[in-house]
């Protein structure tokens, strides 16, 4: 296979794309909702991709010519995201005894939203609120047994692929050629088909995806940009008139402790890129000069980190040593990081005037699924791969070999590093004893440091209304971390890498086959629907709801801005005020629960760039450059010429019987040991709180023996490979 042919091959059809879609919007060019081109990863290692044996392609399914239902077909929709909140309905808590939108309808408890009210106008049809308010996994286990009480349910791609291949979720897939919208979309973008196909031999797919945004950065570093400003800039040394001691040092260098390492930066004005290099030989390694001074105080610690970032980077960051982590040419590492931890913890009196502070902290302590975002960070600090997969914990190794990050010795140490971190009191006392159950607002109360998560929601504080920071404080998201990758090159590679990218996401709208079982008004108004998302009007539609939330020209037409270099609409100015009034800034919230947008299908991210803060703005600006101008790296949505860069599918085409052998190997499920869930337990959360605490699990080979071993690791890996060398036998039968 010439890998690199074929990549050739996909920006040839997104270009071609591009030039069909740009013709066909109602008001605006819609370029922006398809995929941008996938780009070539480099080429670090040699080996290729995994080869699986060329198979013919599967012939199509017959499917009728057009989509034909009855005007006002109804369909019973057990769809949302996550709570009753954010359904297709408004619920009771939103809407009070009745809450007047900015498109002036006044709307009330049980009505279905804007965006869905627009919905049933434009397709002629109607909906049946069926919707339970759970989990995308725990609605599909509600309707499970009751599959004729509805027609389009929510699901993990998962469940919706492994049901599909038992007849209980229709098959797409035998609908495209009646799908123009769809299969143009996934025409342009082969490997959104690759992530969702659920059958290699009848190319089958069972869930509409769902994208928020694509081929873009997800979760990010932030930190409080101020504070940073304080320990580290300006002339002389460092003094203040009180300080705390730093705690005696149990973390040890992951870095370098001699020789030197060029990093590439983007330059200062963000014009280009330009390598500086982090000399040990001159400064030494950081951890480790402190380690050697023990316990020391604040003042010491700080000029300790002042004068090794002077002769580390030879005078390169000047007085404005800050700009080591918060700049356009940020280049700082975990030790590094490490340092300004214990700098901040020892020295709250400068920093917010109280006698503590946090440093690392997760947005809510008694919520597993943003506790992990802690783990998540430790892949950033430490380079382990398949913390952030799309799927499970897996990832490619450059040799095209299926791992899973759950059974590397790697990813236990550095969760052990982590929980060196909390020996010293660098992460915060309620994520390690959450005793009360309740969540500490350390961040909205001037009390936090930094944590690892969504720009737009978090860096919101920013804003004066939120009455959160004083003039001159700051909160922003800085650039991710320099870290050895095993990306094949001899020794690892010394880069920025982040895993957090958007693809297709975990969770889908399925058809009941059972609810549309000879009805083919139903199955057709809803495969309709599906079709509309992926329409130019119905992406805008899924993404701003309804036109009266959009700011309009005297024509008609919408006002447009610059978006990542296309025209985007402008929300209206009553949207905008009604999105602080009503959701404090959150885009998200405003849109899910009031709009009823962003629920599914597609997500443009030029509506929530709009509600970003102006720092919010700053921080992913720098982000968004260095990622354009190579300084950062990410998995690329292709197959790629080095494996190690390539995207894991968000769902693999496992068959029911390996699926069952799968749900067999309990502790490795989405609701097992390593759950992500929200009420779930996650042993790598737990093991950052309390080290090798767990049961069988005294160091980090012993640790992944036993998920390998005892826990079915193995067999559960095979399975998934099997799966993959099947649909790389697809894809190459796809691309002759």
């Amino acid at each position: 296979m010439k890998n690199t042919s074929k990549v050739i091959s996909l920006l040839l059809i997104v270009a071609m794309m591009a030039t069909l879609l740009a013709g066909c919007g109602k008001k605006i060019d819609v370029d922006q909702f398809s995929q941008p081109a996938a780009t070539e990863a480099p080429a670090a290692a040699e080996a290729p991709a995994a080869e699986a044996p060329a198979a013919e392609a599967p012939a199509e399914a017959a499917a009728p010519a057009e989509l034909s239902y009855a005007p006002g077909t109804t369909l019973r929709m057990a769809t949302g995201y996550n709570s009753t909140k954010t359904g297709l309905s408004l619920d009771a808590e939103v809407a009070g005894e009745g809450i007047t939108l900015a498109d002036g309808v006044t709307y009330h408890a049980g009505d279905l939203k804007p965006t869905w009210v627009e919905v049933e106008k434009r397709l002629n049809v109607k909906f049946e609120d069926k919707y339970q308010g759970n989990t995308a996994n725990n609605e599909f286990d509600y309707w499970k047994e009751r599959m004729g009480d509805v027609d389009m349910v929510s699901g993990t791609a998962a469940k919706l692929t492994e049901y599909g291949e038992q007849g209980v979720v229709v098959n797409i897939g035998d609908y495209l050629d009646s799908m123009p919208n769809f299969k143009a979309y996934l025409e342009a973008n082969p490997i959104v088909r690759l992530s969702i196909t659920g059958n290699t031999n009848n190319g089958a797919i069972y869930f509409s995806p769902y994208f928020d945004g694509v081929n873009d950065i997800e979760r990010m570093p932030l930190m409080r940009a101020d504070m940073v400003q304080k320990l580290l800039d300006g002339e002389g040394e460092f003094t203040a008139e009180k300080c705390n001691d730093t705690a005696a040092p149990v973390y040890e260098p992951y870095m370098p402790t001699s020789g030197k390492i060029e990093i590439d930066v983007v330059k200062p004005d963000g014009s280009a890129v330009e390598t500086i290099a982090k000399d040990y030989d001159a400064a030494g390694n950081i951890v480790a000069k402190m380690n050697e001074a023990g316990s020391i105080d604040g003042v010491t610690a700080v000029n300790m980190l002042r004068e090794y970032i002077d002769k580390a980077y030879n005078g390169y960051y000047g007085t404005e040593r800050s700009n080591l982590f918060i700049g356009q040419n940020a280049a700082w590492d975990a030790d590094e990081l490490v340092a300004l931890l214990r700098c901040v913890v020892a020295n709250p009196q400068t920093l917010n005037g109280t006698d503590s502070i946090q440093g690392l902290f997760s947005r809510e302590d008694n919520n597993n699924q943003r506790r992990v975002d802690v783990m998540r960070f430790a892949g950033n600090l430490f380079g382990i791969r398949g913390i952030e997969s799309r799927q499970d914990y897996l990832y490619f190794d450059y040799d095209g070999t299926l791992k899973d990050a759950r059974q590397n010795p790697e990813t236990y140490k550095a969760m052990e590093r982590m929980n060196n971190m909390v020996k010293e009191g660098l992460i915060s006392v309620n994520f390690v004893d959450n005793a009360d159950g309740k969540t500490k607002q350390y961040l909205e109360n001037d009390s936090g440091f930094m944590h690892y998560d969504y720009n737009q929601t978090q860096t919101l504080y920013n804003d004066p209304s939120q009455g959160v920071f004083d003039e001159g404080e700051k909160y922003m998201a800085v650039m991710v971390p320099v870290a050895r990758w095993m990306d094949g090159t001899e020794g690892g590679n010394y880069m920025r890498f982040t895993e957090s990218w958007r693809s297709v996401k975990t969770d889908g709208w399925g058809i009941s086959a059972a609810g549309v079982k000879g009805n083919d008004d139903k199955l057709h108004a809803a495969l309709k629907l599906i079709d509309y998302a992926y329409s130019p009007e119905g992406m805008i539609l899924m993404s701003y709801g309804p036109d009266a939330f959009i700011k309009t020209n005297d024509d008609g037409s919408f006002v447009t801005f610059q978006f990542n270099g296309q025209e985007m609409p402008e929300i209206a100015d009553a949207t905008r005020v009604e999105l602080w009034e009503k959701a404090s800034g959150n885009y998200t919230n405003y849109a899910r629960q009031f709009l009823g947008s962003t629920l599914s299908f597609a997500k443009s991210q030029a509506f929530e760039f709009q509600c970003t803060t102006e720092v919010g703005r700053e921080g992913a600006g720098y982000i968004s450059n260095a990622i354009a101008l190579g300084t950062i790296k990410h998995p690329i949505l292709a197959v790629t010429e080095n494996p190690w860069y390539m995207s894991v599918p968000t769902v693999l085409p496992n068959t029911k019987a390996e699926n069952d052998m799968l749900n067999t190997y309990t502790q490795l499920t989405a609701n097992g040991r390593f759950s992500q869930n929200k009420d779930g337990e996650n042993i790598f959360v737990n093991q950052i709180v309390n080290g090798y605490a767990e049961e069988g699990m005294g160091n980090a080979d012993a640790s992944a023996e036993k998920v390998a071993g005892e826990w079915g690791g193995k067999q559960y890996l095979a399975l998934k490979t099997d799966a993959w060398n099947r649909l790389l036998t697809y894809y190459n039968a796809m691309n002759k």
